[in-house]
């Protein structure tokens, strides 16, 4: 009976073992691999990463250029570092942003051109130029203004720039208001002769009006850039003279205005000042004129403030500013800067301390004379 029962049990167990021990068996046989990953499991966990690498290159993108053109039936179209337009055409730009500010051409401006358009919309700015003309070549810009209350900044990532030529073939090169420019040769910075062309393609040579001759544009020390003109790199009292350019694009050539290049060397700084009365004492019912002069570089403006004895009474004073400039005979040339105050009917209040405040990018100069009553 006990053999009975041991072999009962084993018998059992083994049933047991050979149900819940032993997998399954498949109705169909095991396939080569059959128990790898399934292709299709590889090409699910790399998708998201893909996704992120496309979103972060667009990003790039907008943050490199927020400035589209638009053209014809609603479409928009990023704009190139350049584009060519036939003069006549109309141009809507558009810049992506709430609070967009532009830069064009400055003698939009200057005119108050009416062909000239600018909005604000709520998701975009936008700008449209009708009926161009070869005069509104040039750079046409917009960013974003990050502002905290009444303090503003550009936003250096949101920003948008192409150059714009609107070709003519009666104007290769872009007009002037004047016939004749003054080109300030300075030995510190790069001097432009800006005879800008209208058709980049144009061939475009630099001239000398006397001795004639065309000046070699070497590349090194004198380039041409269709953007701004001939740019000599190191100018020198040698370059100094009467210029022009010529270009030639399909047809007869043109001449530019005449450019008068002066050679200046004056050191930079704060203005160099002097003040004088016209006497250092006065009679009652004289006039007395106090001069305010400055030498200076051509191209720098200066500006005057006067503090004088009169000035809290509020007596009535003439006040008059004006420059020129003055060839020192070495091939140099400067610019020489007056204020004139003048009282009439010079009074006991008058008398004292005349204060002039010169005032230029480096920084300003104050000088006094003093004037007596008799």
């Amino acid at each position: 009976k006990r053999l009975y029962n041991f072999f009962l049990i084993s018998n059992i167990a083994l049933f047991i073992l050979l149900v819940i021990g032993q997998p399954a068996k498949s109705k169909h046989p095991k396939e080569p691999a059959e128990n790898k990953i399934k292709p299709i499991n590889k090409k699910v966990k790399p998708k998201p990463p893909k996704m992120k690498e496309r979103e972060s290159a667009d990003s790039s993108l907008k943050s490199q250029s927020i400035l589209t053109q638009v053209m014809d039936k609603g479409r928009f179209e990023k704009l190139a570092a350049t584009l060519s337009l036939s003069a006549g055409q109309s141009i809507e730009l558009r810049c992506k942003g709430t609070n967009v500010t532009w830069n064009y051409p400055s003698y939009l401006d200057t005119f108050k051109d009416s062909r000239l358009s600018i909005k604000q919309l709520d998701r975009y700015g936008q700008l449209i130029l009708t009926n161009s003309t070869a005069a509104d070549t040039g750079e046409y810009s917009c960013w974003l203004q990050l502002c905290n209350g009444n303090k503003c900044r550009k936003d250096e990532t949101k920003t948008g720039s192409t150059y714009i030529f609107f070709t003519d073939k009666e104007e290769l090169f872009v007009p002037t208001p004047s016939y004749f420019e003054i080109v300030y040769l300075n030995p510190d910075k790069p001097a432009v002769i800006p005879c800008r062309v209208t058709t980049p393609s144009a061939k475009v040579t630099l001239h000398r009006e006397f001795p004639a001759e065309e000046i070699e544009t070497d590349g090194t020390d004198i380039i041409y850039d269709t953007k701004k003109g001939f740019v000599y790199q190191h100018p020198t009292s040698d370059h100094k003279g009467i210029v022009y350019c010529k270009a030639e694009s399909q047809g007869a050539p043109q001449i530019s205005i005449k450019y008068h290049l002066l050679y200046v060397e004056v050191p930079k700084g704060p203005p160099s000042t002097t003040i004088a009365a016209s006497s250092s004492r006065a009679d009652v019912s004289d006039s007395v004129h106090v001069i305010c002069t400055v030498l200076g570089e051509p191209d720098v403006d200066v500006n005057f403030r006067w503090q004088y004895p009169g000035q809290e009474s509020e007596r009535p004073v003439i006040i008059q500013n004006f420059w020129r400039l003055i060839d020192r005979g070495t091939g140099h040339t400067t610019r020489i800067s007056k204020s004139v105050l003048l009282v009439e009917d010079f009074e006991a209040r008058d008398a004292g301390n005349y204060v002039c405040i010169a005032q230029n990018l480096q920084g300003e100069t104050t000088v006094a004379t003093k004037v007596e009553l008799n």
